[in-house]
């Protein structure tokens, strides 16, 4: 079984040494590196390549997101989570747009992380309910989101796109809509392919954009 390669981004060093210590328990993944700054996370993608990076929002030298928005732009296979102490609409919205899959606390209990990190490296997003509804608050208020695209996607393909919005996984999804896991994998790279994106995290941000998702 291929191990998900993991870089662990931070500048508090027992968090990274924490964070080590619980990965390395876990059978289908491994640390390949840390980095204690954006820049060092940076140089550490490039020379590594892993599957998925760690990333804490507030470091020196260069910071989580702006790391993130190079990173996404040279590797975007690379599945990034954003770590931190604070439930920040700005960093969520900021960090979502400069291509992060996954955002959680730092004071999140450890299935949480180990969770994101499988969802993340399996292709899905992880976001949580109340970080999701968050990001459909922040693109709610931009511009242009009144060219709906409905008619490009079929009303099941709505429906899925909707949940996604939601934060709900494609186990979720499939249980929601009574369909298998393979159906709704189906549907997903449909969207995609419709939307001209690449992940869920994406589509999402792009059909709030669009207004095909409804708030509240």
């Amino acid at each position: 079984m291929d191990k998900i390669s993991v870089l662990i981004a931070d500048d508090h060093t027992l968090f990274r040494k924490g964070v080590r210590k619980m990965l390395e328990a876990e059978e289908d993944m491994e640390v390949v590196g840390e980095a204690a700054t954006g820049r060092e996370a940076l140089e550490q993608a490039r020379a590594l390549v892993p599957d998925i990076i760690i990333m804490d929002i507030q470091m020196p030298d260069l910071n989580g997101i702006e790391a993130t928005r190079t990173i996404h732009r040279e590797m975007p296979h690379i599945g990034i989570i954003f770590v931190t102490m604070f439930e920040d609409d700005e960093f969520v919205f900021q960090g979502l747009q400069a291509g992060g899959r996954g955002y959680i606390l730092k004071d999140a209990d450890p299935e949480t992380m180990l969770r994101a990190i499988r969802a993340v490296a399996h292709g899905e997003s992880l976001l949580g309910p109340t970080i999701a509804q968050k990001a459909l608050r922040q693109f709610a208020a931009l511009p242009g989101k009144q060219t709906p695209l409905v008619d490009d996607l079929t009303p099941r393909e709505q429906e899925v796109l909707r949940l996604i919005a939601e934060g709900r996984s494609n186990k979720e999804i499939a249980a929601a809509l009574c369909l298998s896991e393979k159906t709704v994998k189906n549907h997903i790279n449909n969207i995609f392919s419709k939307l001209h994106v690449y992940d869920r995290t994406q589509a999402m941000l792009y059909a709030i954009r669009k207004g095909l998702v409804k708030i509240g």
